[in-house]
């Protein structure tokens, strides 16, 4: 059932409360804060704007990393405000709380076409409890409600999904903003009923986070390309060494059945012929999360199936990059979810770029590319190359479940057209 809009509706003087996905990278420099990524503030950039030109008064509410119900100075969302008006051409207020009386005072001053932006909501833990009683106080400003922050629509939180309950049972409309509705049209929509050939590329480390994608998907597809560590595991279910590469040991029954859903499908279900492995070394170094950093040595192709047991695979072989090319190249829909390898580290990036190239290529021989969020979306910028696809989506772990076919508790609560 298609979603309300805000272009189905005037919210004229109305003061609208507009759930944004504003949790965007940042880093520290000469004792600020800056924002690395703006991809997130720029595209709520065309709701901001349609709900400007309609007169309303938007109340603007994210957050921003996990504070865990703490006022942590990094994650305010204050820079946000800065880098907002600097994009928008026109002021963003800010108040650093999101309910209370401060919030109050600040709400009742907008004019029509004025914008305000409340600080993190999860500087409160009752936001991701979605307790009822903060949902009401963050709606106590509103008389409208709009969700465009997709990428957050898959988590029942205050903000995303008890807030609209709170406007809806008032009376008050619950709408999508132009993003939300991109996002439902492209992975929704236009993969219901795909224009073939229709080739799904999946990558990622685990078979575990992606099987339920991959049974969904093998009700749609012609052809389904593998890549990253979960190739692995399909490797070892069919009797291959894989070495010290990342496997999920206990989930090859998981991957049996789902060669066996293929064949009997008859989808195409190709996995790597050949990869790029290293020498795992174990360092002194921890990285930013505490974790133990690896550093690989001797990286060589391996045109085997069987992976050597001192390395680990880390990437798709250049004879999987040409096969899997020239599958893409004969594709009318492609739906790609997952890098082919490390390739934050460019010594195993060439499989992930070269899938990104041919998905760019197909897209300008009249291809539609749909990108389904998380690694896929950063592995295509950081090859100059977003561009040229036809849709990314914002969302990582919201994508992934609206593929799954899951309800997403932040799109359930938006009225219907």
């Amino acid at each position: 059932m298609a979603k309300l809009t805000i272009n189905d509706v005037n919210l004229h003087g109305k003061r609208v409360f507009v759930r944004v996905d504003y949790n965007v990278p940042m880093e520290e420099k000469d004792g600020r804060m800056v924002i690395n990524d703006a991809t997130r503030i720029k595209e709520t950039l065309p709701t901001l704007n349609e709900l400007i030109r309609q007169g309303a008064r938007l109340v603007l509410a994210a957050h921003l990393g996990r504070p865990k119900g703490k006022r942590e100075a990094s994650m305010s969302l204050a820079p946000v405000a800065t880098k907002l008006t600097e994009m928008l051409g026109k002021p963003v207020a800010f108040v650093d709380d999101c309910i209370g009386i401060k919030v109050e005072a600040a709400t009742s001053a907008l004019k029509d076409g004025e914008l305000l932006l409340l600080e993190n909501v999860r500087y409160y833990n009752e936001e991701e409890a979605n307790d009822p009683a903060f949902a009401a106080k963050l709606a106590q400003v509103a008389e409208a409600y709009v969700n465009d922050a997709f990428g957050a629509a898959h988590r029942a939180h205050a903000s995303t999904e008890g807030v609209a309950r709170v406007v809806a049972k008032r009376g008050g409309i619950c709408a999508a903003g132009l993003l939300m509705e991109k996002e439902l049209k492209f992975l929704g929509e236009e993969l219901d009923n795909p224009a073939r050939p229709f080739v799904v590329i999946l990558g990622g480390a685990k078979v575990s986070d992606k099987i339920s994608v991959i049974d969904r998907l093998l009700e749609k597809a012609d052809t389904i390309l593998i890549g990253g560590a979960m190739a692995y595991t399909f490797r070892l279910a069919e009797g291959h060494q894989t070495g010290k590469s990342l496997v999920e040991a206990d989930k090859t029954d998981i991957a049996r059945a789902a060669l066996a859903k293929a064949a009997a499908k008859k989808v195409q279900f190709l996995l790597p012929v050949d990869d790029v492995v290293a020498t795992p070394i174990k360092t002194d170094k921890l990285d930013k999360k505490g974790k133990p950093v690896i550093e690989w040595q001797n990286p060589a192709p391996n045109a085997s199936l069987d992976c050597p047991a001192t390395a680990a695979g880390l990437d798709i072989g250049p004879a999987t990059v040409k096969a899997y090319a020239d599958v893409i190249a004969g594709a009318r829909t492609i739906l790609w979810n997952g890098p082919m390898g490390l390739f934050e580290n460019k010594l195993f990036a060439a499989g992930t770029n070269a899938v990104a190239q041919a998905v760019a290529q197909a897209t300008q021989c009249g291809a539609k590319s749909i990108i389904g969020g998380g690694d896929s979306v950063k592995a295509l910028n950081k090859a100059g190359l977003g561009s040229k696809v036809t849709f990314m989506s914002t969302g990582g772990g919201a994508s992934l479940e609206f593929l799954e076919g899951k309800v997403l508790p932040g799109v359930a609560a938006l009225a219907d057209k």
